[in-house]
């Protein structure tokens, strides 16, 4: 627990994302591996979310997405995704006085509309009483998917064409604020788990110029000293956005 301290102390004194998405993988391998019910490993993974989220917040960044069920996890089977959105509003019970007595406002992107309304109604509930928090934004990707989020914005912003309230070139401001994650900073960095070095339709247009940090540890086993170990890998990179190295360091001198 001390040297867990100290490295946090040390990541808090260099640059920290604003911004931190995460790709939540492993949770069925990490049970298979130990013979147990892959629901499991979900149950398991939720600690990770919990003591991830604290530490996030102790370390003062502003907002963590979290990729917690994707548009295509729907075509798993009915008993898992069934055992999923239990798990999921028991989450939602369990962490709300975590959640509202620490400042953490609330947010969940995707097509909520196909959540059942067991997971529907508590998750807005707790979006709506944690609206005032500014501590920490924590998103839920839930129902969620990159082309999916594209689409919608797409669509919405052709209808806003037709309407004539775009005219002209539409900008990338326009199209942003039609997007899911309208309101929210920048992704600075996203950490995938589990060994996998792909993007699962999370976070495509916001992610790219994100960082990202492939770890091999799956989820469940994910906490508060593996995240800190990807922060300095990040903190280590030098970010240029199509500027040169000596551009980056001219700017910051």
């Amino acid at each position: 627990m001390e040297a867990t301290a100290e490295l946090e102390a040390k990541v808090k004194q260099r640059p920290l994302p604003r911004h931190l998405g995460i790709i939540m993988d492993g949770n069925g391998r990490w049970a298979e591996s130990k013979g147990r019910p892959r629901l499991e490993g979900h149950r398991e993974g939720s600690t990770s979310v919990r003591e991830i989220t604290r530490c996030a917040r102790r370390l003062g960044i502003k907002a963590l997405t979290l990729y917690a069920f994707s548009a295509q996890n729907w075509s798993r089977p009915s008993e898992e995704v069934a055992g999923l959105m239990e798990l999921l509003r028991e989450y939602l019970f369990k962490e709300r006085r975590e959640i509202l007595d620490n400042g953490i406002r609330l947010h969940a992107i995707g097509d909520l509309d196909k959540l059942p309304g067991l997971v529907r109604d508590p998750l807005d509930e707790l979006r709506d009483v944690s609206a005032d928090n500014r501590d920490m934004v924590l998103t839920l990707a839930l129902s969620y998917g990159g082309r999916e989020e594209l689409l919608q914005a797409a669509k919405g912003l052709a209808e806003m064409m037709l309407r004539g309230e775009v005219t002209g070139h539409p900008t990338e401001a326009q199209f942003e604020s039609l997007l899911w994650t309208q309101g929210l900073p920048p992704v600075d960095l996203i950490i995938r788990t589990s060994g996998e070095h792909r993007v699962s339709n999370f976070l495509l247009w916001q992610g790219a110029y994100a960082e990202y940090v492939f770890v091999d540890t799956l989820w469940p086993d994910f906490r508060a000293p593996q995240l800190l170990d990807a922060l300095q890998v990040y903190q280590a990179r030098e970010r240029r956005f199509g500027l040169t190295g000596e551009q980056v360091k001219a700017a910051a001198s």
